[in-house]
């Protein structure tokens, strides 16, 4: 399956479906890709991606392997890989993701807690040294600050 016009990446594969006009209450489990265009309250656990619509509106603690909102959700969001807010969607509440993606015209009102990315290998954690902060202090008293 590709997308509109056949070229670049594969669409992606929606393997349940909540569709518009409907209204469902409860928790979801699912180890599979899940996309809502309608009404949910509750609780939803994907392993997969889960889409939430333009038309979706959720009410939800929700934990995915990465999430898309193009609709409204409101409530926490847990995303391992990342969370993407498209230009019609929102969240609010507080989200945890591995990947922040906020497009223009997404809106985020709450928290974020974004994951370190782990240390490229060879590399030894530090960023500012000794020598960087030296040259930094010289560079301040060289532009007129004592110190």
């Amino acid at each position: 399956m590709w997308n509109k016009k056949g070229k670049g990446r594969p669409a992606l594969q929606t393997d349940s479906l909540f569709g518009h006009g409907g209204n469902l209450e409860g928790k979801v489990q699912c180890d599979t890709n899940l996309r809502i265009d309608g009404g949910f309250t509750g609780e939803i656990r994907c392993g997969g991606t889960l889409t939430i619509g333009e038309q979706g509106r959720v009410h939800a603690s929700i934990t995915a392997a990465e999430v898309i909102i193009a609709g409204k959700v409101f409530g926490d969001v847990t995303a391992k890989h990342g969370l993407t807010l498209t230009s019609t969607g929102s969240l609010h509440g507080s989200a945890a993701a591995g990947k922040l993606s906020i497009m223009e015209g997404g809106v985020l009102n709450g928290l974020v807690e974004m994951e370190e990315p782990p240390a490229p290998e060879g590399a030894n954690g530090s960023i500012w040294t000794s020598e960087c902060a030296a040259n930094a202090e010289h560079d301040y008293e060289q532009d007129g600050h004592a110190s």
